[in-house]
Parts: structure tokens; C-alpha cells; sequence
């Protein structure tokens, strides 16, 4: 099989006649005079696990509450699965919903919280606890069947939730900040438990997270959404490496960003940085003109430091400094490098390349990267 077939298979998006399962057109949501969704358009393929990510108030979950049914548009048009979802209420969309509060019936076993939808829905009692027994060995809790929801761990009560939002069976899973609740440790562990499952099931995972790193870890692409607006929608490596503006590359991990107009726009651009001097850059998705203002963006891992200034050569960035502070972090370190013009510089390297002779605190040290490692950026 070829690439571009491989890539038409597995990642739908990247084809223009891939057909979308969920089609969001115009979508706007108010709440008197403040919007909280702004005219956002967005195409989500069957089988993804695809992240709304934005901080505290951006439009995420209210975004997610109206593909649920929970909230109606002021405008725009949901269809799940090629139907218009106008008008249908949440109880009869092929949708569930998962909450960050699990909301799980404390006087009632495991078993029964998962089996609660399905009997209530009229399924003979056969048919729900055998649905049960399968969801409740795929989210390995066979053995806590009997259990209270008092009786088991956070990350317990979390897939106690997910099997029961999963086993009515919906065409479409809306997570809404579905590991919140859990310690970082558990949470990194369950990011690939909740992997595993929708692979499995196939089913279409929405989650909504504020974590970027949930974000990254879990999604086939992520939309990153600000002030009720989607900045830029791409699959997590695109998002990282080729943010389109200062708010995708600074919400997104750590970046070191600089100002500067630029002086030559043969590649690599060069851009004139003021008290830094020149800086060379390997291009942008937009084209630039002489003088116009763009800001630069360079990833901390992406520079090296040295004591030793390196040899000059085409489209390296070199820049001295002294070292403020060091965060020992195991497998990474972390420096703080003051500049010249007293701006900090942010670098990580990881420390299987260094020496038995480290650099550290107060030492004077040369910042650089190639040119290759910045991306120009216009807004």
C-alpha cells in the first residue's frame, strides 16, 4: 500500500473526499451578551479521539454540551453521522456523555451503575448484565463487580464511569475533562488505558481537557480553542512544531518567542531583533515582506548550550548568556539563561549528553540553534 493510501486509511482527515461523522457548520452559542462560541466550524472522521483544548472558560465544553443535546446553538448547524441534530433531544442523539464528577450511584454496585441506562431503557436483565460482564472486563474490573463506588481508587471510579457511557453502545463518546479528578501519576497511566478501550471499540471519542500534555498524548488531532474560537485544529505533532501564531505556540508547551522585523526574506529569513541582532529563521506558512513585524518561535529542547562559542556557520543562531538557575528533572534539565539584554532564555537538554561535568548555576555559556529550529510567526 502506498503513503497516500495509508495515510487516506488511517488518518481520514488528510483526504478532501473523506466523508466527516461530525459535521460542526457556524456553530454559535450566547448567553445574553457574552459569546461563549464564536461561528466555529469543525469536521471530526469515525473512530477519532480528537481533544478540544483551551483554558478555564475558552467555549470547550460548552461546545461539547451542544453536540450532547445539553445546550442549543444560537446559530449554526451539528450533524452526527449525517443527521441534523436540530431539535433532537440529548436522550435520542447517538451520543453519551462522560463527566469529570462520574456522578455514579453511591448505594449501588459496580455492576449496577453500569447496568443502571440499559434497564432503564427496557432491556431484559440478561441481555444488560450480559453487556455488563463484557464492558466491565474490557475496563479490567471484573474482579470489583460487587464493589460501592466508596470501595474503589479514583482511576476505579473513572472506568466505572467510561463502561457506563459506553455500554448503551453510542455512536459518539463526549468526554468533558474525563481524568480531572486523578493524581498526575494515575492520570498519565489511565491517558493510555482510555487509549486502548477506544481503539478497541472503535467508538468516536470528543474529550475535553485544559492539559495539554492529556492532549498530546491522547488525540488523533487537536483543536485549540480560545475565546470561543478554534486557533488552530492539527494533529499534535503539527500543532507542537508548526503553531500558527504566539497564542498556539505559547499555549502549547514551552517557547521562547522573539519580536523582530524582517531584514531579508531569502531563505532562511533573516529578522533584525533589536538588542539581540540579527536572528535567521527557516521560513512560515505565510510569506513575509521586508520589514514587517513577525515573532519568532524556538522550542527549549531545541537549543544547545556549550562553554565553548561554536564554530560559525550558515543559518546557526548563536547567542552568550549566563546561566541563572538549573532544574534537575531526571532524565531532562531545565535552564534559565539571561541573555544580554537581561531576557531570559528558556533551554532543556536531556541528560544522557552530558558529561561528568555539567554545566550549572552562574557559568557563562553560548545559546544555540539552527535556523531550521524557529518558526516564523505573523499574528
Amino acid at each position: 500500500m502506498s503513503d497516500s493510501a495509508l495515510a487516506a486509511d488511517t488518518k481520514p482527515w488528510r483526504s478532501a473526499a473523506a466523508r466527516p461523522f461530525i459535521s460542526i457548520r457556524n456553530i454559535t452559542k450566547r448567553f445574553d451578551d457574552v459569546t461563549a462560541v464564536d461561528d466555529v466550524s469543525l469536521d471530526i472522521y469515525q473512530g477519532e479521539l480528537f481533544c478540544l483544548l483551551g483554558g478555564s472558560g475558552c467555549g470547550k465544553s460548552t461546545l461539547l454540551r451542544m453536540m450532547a443535546g445539553f445546550e442549543t446553538p444560537t446559530a449554526g448547524q451539528i450533524l452526527i453521522d449525517g443527521q441534523d441534530m436540530a431539535g433532537v433531544p440529548a436522550d435520542k442523539r447517538p451520543t453519551n456523555m462522560m463527566f469529570q464528577s462520574y456522578a455514579l450511584f453511591p448505594h449501588m454496585s459496580v455492576e449496577k451503575n453500569v447496568a443502571y441506562g440499559l434497564l432503564r431503557e427496557g432491556k431484559s436483565r440478561a441481555e444488560a448484565y450480559g453487556r455488563v460482564a463484557e464492558m466491565l472486563k474490557l475496563v479490567k474490573l471484573e474482579a470489583q463487580a460487587r464493589r460501592k463506588p466508596h470501595q474503589l481508587s479514583g482511576g476505579q471510579r473513572q472506568r466505572v464511569a467510561l463502561a457506563r457511557a459506553l455500554v448503551k453502545q453510542p455512536k459518539l463518546l463526549l468526554l468533558d475533562e474525563p481524568l480531572g479528578a486523578l493524581d498526575k501519576k494515575l492520570r498519565e497511566e489511565t491517558q493510555f488505558e482510555l487509549i486502548r478501550i477506544q481503539e478497541t471499540l472503535g467508538v468516536t471519542f470528543i474529550v475535553v481537557t485544559h492539559d495539554q500534555d492529556e492532549a498530546m498524548t491522547l488525540a488523533t488531532r487537536i483543536g485549540v480553542m480560545n475565546e470561543g474560537v478554534i486557533r488552530q485544529i492539527g494533529e499534535p505533532r503539527e500543532i507542537y512544531e508548526s503553531p500558527n501564531s504566539r497564542y498556539v505556540a505559547d499555549f502549547i508547551g514551552s517557547v521562547n518567542l522573539f519580536e523582530g522585523q524582517v531584514a531579508d526574506t531569502a531563505a532562511p529569513i533573516a529578522v533584525e531583533t533589536g538588542d539581540l541582532g540579527v536572528m535567521q529563521a527557516q521560513g512560515s506558512d505565510g510569506s513575509v515582506t521586508a520589514g514587517q513585524t513577525v515573532w519568532l518561535a524556538l522550542r527549549p529542547e531545541r537549543i544547545a548550550l556549550s562553554r565553548a562559542e561554536p564554530a560559525a556557520k550558515p543559518g546557526l543562531n548563536v547567542l552568550p548568556g549566563v546561566v541563572e538557575d538549573v532544574a534537575y528533572m531526571g532524565h531532562m534539565s531545565h535552564f534559565r539563561v539571561r541573555l544580554a539584554n537581561g531576557r531570559m532564555l528558556r533551554v532543556t537538554m536531556s541528560n544522557r549528553l552530558h558529561d561528568e561535568d555539567p554545566i550549572t548555576w552562574d557559568e557563562a555559556v553560548f545559546a544555540s540553534w539552527a535556523a531550521s529550529a524557529m518558526r516564523v510567526l505573523v499574528e
